[in-house]
């Protein structure tokens, strides 16, 4: 089971890069919710964060515990989480999926309320909650955006 969490939290290893594992980290996201939104079915893409999340929180969890570090650098699963909340529901562009990206990763490093205090919830549910908050806040700036600028990122 051990290796089946650090599989899942590290995304398949892109977490073990070793340089910016979260900027990283943050590219299958992009790239699933770009293909959710293809496929057209909202249903999918919630079900898909409520999954990311549940799995997360017992994966990062078990990786805490292996690596026997506070939020260890390889886990990533949570910049996927972070970035389909980032992009949810939104018809973007590759434009918008980048801006999106880079309003992820600000959020993410800055770390805004509440998710500084989410990320000192205990094991993997920190590690998730806290990019989930950044993705909320992605999510809001997100949808302001594209209200605002629709021809450029949708």
């Amino acid at each position: 089971m051990t290796q089946l969490a650090l599989w899942l939290a590290t995304v398949l290893g892109i977490g073990r890069i070793p340089f910016a594992p979260g900027t990283f980290g943050s590219i299958p996201g992009v790239l699933l919710a770009l293909w959710l939104h293809h496929l057209g079915l909202p249903w999918l893409e919630a079900g898909l964060i409520i999954v990311i999340f549940a799995v997360g929180i017992w994966a990062a969890g078990e990786t805490e515990r292996y690596f026997q570090l506070t939020d260890p650098g390889p886990v990533v699963i949570d910049e996927v989480l972070g970035m389909l909340v980032t992009l949810a529901f939104l018809p973007v562009n590759a434009t918008g999926a980048i801006v999106g990206f880079v309003a992820f990763r600000v959020f993410d490093i800055v770390k805004p309320f509440p998710a500084r205090n989410l990320e000192r919830l205990p094991g993997g549910l920190g590690i998730m909650a806290d990019d989930f908050a950044a993705g909320v806040w992605g999510q809001i700036v997100m949808r302001l955006l594209v209200w605002m600028l629709p021809t450029w990122l949708t």
